[in-house]
């Protein structure tokens, strides 16, 4: 407090009375841990600071929202807070000066110098350490919460551990061989949900009220490759972890929805993003607030809501989640049943399954896999757009699946979900207008934010190429490896370093676009970079840059990891055992998939309830990895999926019926050979094709769903 204020008796009387009247929060200050308290005492800055802080973001004081939300209070809040409502009003006060008097500003990092003529594996290798921060206790009032173990940071303006961006970041970290940092990482998210029912966006006050995309439980699996005893360690967080997700379900009304969690009208769950509160964003609270002030039409709170839960989605912000793409206003991600949400809770239920085997619990086993299965028909049914050939978003105000093509349709391939006949199609579509010059456009619509055209991230890249080779299209996986790699060698060999996202329409130019300047670091493009390198070159004569020749795509073998485990005609084997089983590819990838595990999209007609197919797990889990096995070497290494289940389990097909049908085929291996390598080898783009969204095809669910209160958002 500055004296000037405390020099005049009835202004000191009103600071004591207010400093009295808030002696409970006094007596109540955040101690080390969160665990020590309650979770309401938690504050994020905007509800502590109060009208100051909506001054400060109004005043635009710093460039970066984020900048004030970071700042640590000199001295008791409220005590600030009182000083400030006498103070503000005074002539010549200066707000600027009231800040640097009372806040800890977040202090720009010593910039980091690389070495000169580093290797691009060399220098990811160096940066590890760089953007390693211990934080086990954090000073009174900062809104970082503190972990009891190290973590690696993105970088740039991302100074503390966000969610889905770790998992990626632990790819990485394990090609480097630091085990001891994913193993603390995997800790430090398991103390949060152990803590806070959740993990949050990131480590901030300020993200409590919601998560990010569920990567965990591919972070245990990946954990399980190393450390056999994994799957039953954080068997119990994994389980708390679905709990949230799930919350509301089971008393859930057909057609409602309730925070987390959708039910359908045929009773089918499935789930939503969203975030508990209905006001700014904290670390962007003044673009919120302009945001929801264009558009007077439609109730602040609501914006703020579906703002947030576009936060949550970790595409923020994206033509994804809005009516009109060019107006951020029209967003409306509350009312959206995002496929790649759900592709990640169908392999969480798949990894209870084998966390609950390895833990000698078979009843549970069975459950988990009969709500995979149950998640999986849904999926099939209500996120399958039938018309364009691909998987996507459900609209539950339109009542229909959405036409717009994005990145996220290729989650279901990812985690082993789809059935081969559309993960066919879904490889056609994303050779003809998702590849571009520099790897994996995120849409196909140009809007100015950031998860839109033409942008591509380096979580998008792996999750298409795995997802491609898990489903036998080699040769398509191994462009999108190509492209994206050299796109990041080009930028590093000019700028030497690695960032955020890139622009894909060409090569060698970082990303643009979004509410804040493009970021350097950057974890998970380090993490995807290695993964790559190693899935580009063979084990036995690693690169460490990306080579000046693409090399050829394995041909006529097994994707990484799978097992021979088609359906033989007549077994009336019906398997639903999605994440777990890996397709065999066919002798070329021209022939990618048999029709022996396919039916035609006109058969499938998934039932609900369907019982899960029997499963067994392997007894060794350190010979099994999630969403890494694109490397040739002795160990047993994982596909995007979990793999501990055993390889006699078959692959779905569309709707979950899984019969043999011999008049099956598929649609698109004989497009995704040579020609897409030959015209890559050139560098020219394929043919663009126009994006349309105007009408929406009809899904099978034909009621609106509706909000259960409390918390009720307008998405009918």
């Amino acid at each position: 407090m500055t004296k000037s204020a405390l020099r005049q008796p009835r202004t000191l009387m009103f600071a004591i009375q207010i400093a009295l009247g808030s002696a409970f929060f006094l007596f109540s200050a955040q101690p080390s841990f969160a665990e020590d308290q309650p979770k309401a005492a938690v504050q994020p800055p905007d509800i502590l600071l109060g009208p100051l802080f909506t001054d400060v973001q109004s005043a635009k004081l710093f460039p970066d929202q984020k900048t004030f939300a970071d700042a640590v209070p000199k001295s008791d809040p409220y005590m600030i807070l009182a000083d400030y409502r006498m103070q503000r009003n005074q002539s010549g006060f200066d707000l600027r000066h009231f800040v640097d008097l009372n806040f800890d500003l977040p202090k720009a990092g010593e910039k980091y110098v690389p070495p000169a003529n580093q290797s691009l594996r060399e220098h990811i290798d160096g940066l590890w350490p760089v953007l390693t921060r211990t934080t086990d206790t954090a000073a009174k009032w900062d809104s970082l919460l503190p972990l009891p173990e190290s973590y690696v940071v993105p970088g740039g303006r991302f100074r503390e551990v966000y969610y889905w961006d770790s998992y990626f970041t632990m790819l990485g970290l394990a090609e480097s061989g630091h085990w001891d940092k994913i193993e603390d990482m995997v800790k430090n998210f398991a103390y949060e949900i152990d803590t806070w029912g959740h993990i949050p966006n990131g480590n901030r006050s300020y993200y409590l009220s919601r998560s990010q995309p569920p990567f965990f439980s591919l972070m245990v699996e990946l954990l399980a490759t190393h450390d056999k005893e994994a799957l039953k360690t954080f068997k119990p967080q994994l389980t708390k972890e679905y709990q949230y997700w799930m919350e509301g379900g089971d008393s859930l009304a057909p057609g409602n929805a309730t925070k987390r969690v959708v039910k359908l009208q045929n009773g089918a769950l499935l789930n939503r993003y969203w975030d508990d509160r209905d006001t700014p964003r904290t670390e962007s609270w003044l673009d919120d607030v302009t945001t929801a002030k264009n558009n007077p039409d439609r109730p602040a709170t609501e914006i703020y809501r579906d703002l947030r839960a576009g936060a949550a989605s970790g595409w923020d912000f994206s033509s994804r989640w809005m009516d009109n793409p060019q107006q951020l206003g029209s967003i409306h991600t509350t009312a959206i049943i995002p496929v790649d949400l759900n592709a990640l809770m169908f392999q969480l239920e798949k990894t209870l399954s084998h966390a609950s085997k390895a833990a000698g619990d078979d009843e549970g086993a069975a459950r988990f896999d009969k709500l995979a299965s149950q998640r999986q028909q849904a999926m099939e049914s209500t996120l399958w757009n039938d018309k364009q050939g691909w998987y996507a978003d459900y609209d539950m105000r339109r009542k229909a699946v959405s036409d717009k093509l994005t990145a996220a349709a290729l989650f279901p391939l990812f985690v082993n979900a789809a059935a081969q006949d559309r993960a066919d199609k879904v490889a056609t579509a994303t050779q003809s207008q998702l590849l571009k010059p520099g790897g994996v456009v995120t849409t196909t619509v140009n809007t100015g934010q950031q998860w839109d055209a033409p942008n591509g991230w380096a979580p998008l890249q792996w999750v298409a190429a795995v997802g491609l080779e898990n489903y036998g299209h080699n040769d398509l996986s191994m462009e999108v490896t190509w492209r994206f790699l050299t796109n990041v060698q080009h930028t590093y060999d000019r700028e030497k370093k690695l960032v955020e996202k890139y622009d894909v329409s060409s090569t060698g130019t970082g990303g643009g676009g979004g509410e804040y300047p493009l970021q350097d670091g950057f974890g998970w493009t380090n993490g995807v970079t290695l993964k790559m390198l190693d899935k580009l070159c063979a084990t036995q004569k690693p690169c460490d840059n990306v080579p000046s020749t693409r090399p050829v795509a394995a041909s006529g073998t097994t994707p990484s990891g799978a097992a021979s485990n088609q359906n033989t005609s007549g077994s009336g084997s019906q398997s639903t055992s999605g994440a777990s089983s890996q397709p065999a590819a066919a002798s070329s990838s021209s022939q990618a998939g048999s029709g022996a595990r396919t039916i035609t999209d006109s058969e499938a007609k998934p039932t609900s309830g369907a019982g899960s197919a029997s499963s067994s797990m392997t007894d060794s889990p350190s010979k099994q990895t999630s969403g890494s096995m694109l490397k040739n070497d002795s160990e047993s290494k994982p596909t995007s999926g979990s793999l501990l289940k055993s390889d006699s389990e078959s692959k779905p097909t569309s709707g979950s019926l899984l019969k043999n049908d011999s008049e099956s085929k598929p649609t698109s291996g004989s497009l995704l050979k040579n020609d897409s390598a030959s015209q890559a080898a050139k560098g020219t783009e394929p043919s663009p094709m126009t994006h349309s969204d105007s009408q929406p095809t009809k899904g099978t669910e034909t009621a609106p769903v509706k909000e259960k209160s409390p918390e009720p958002v307008n998405a009918q």
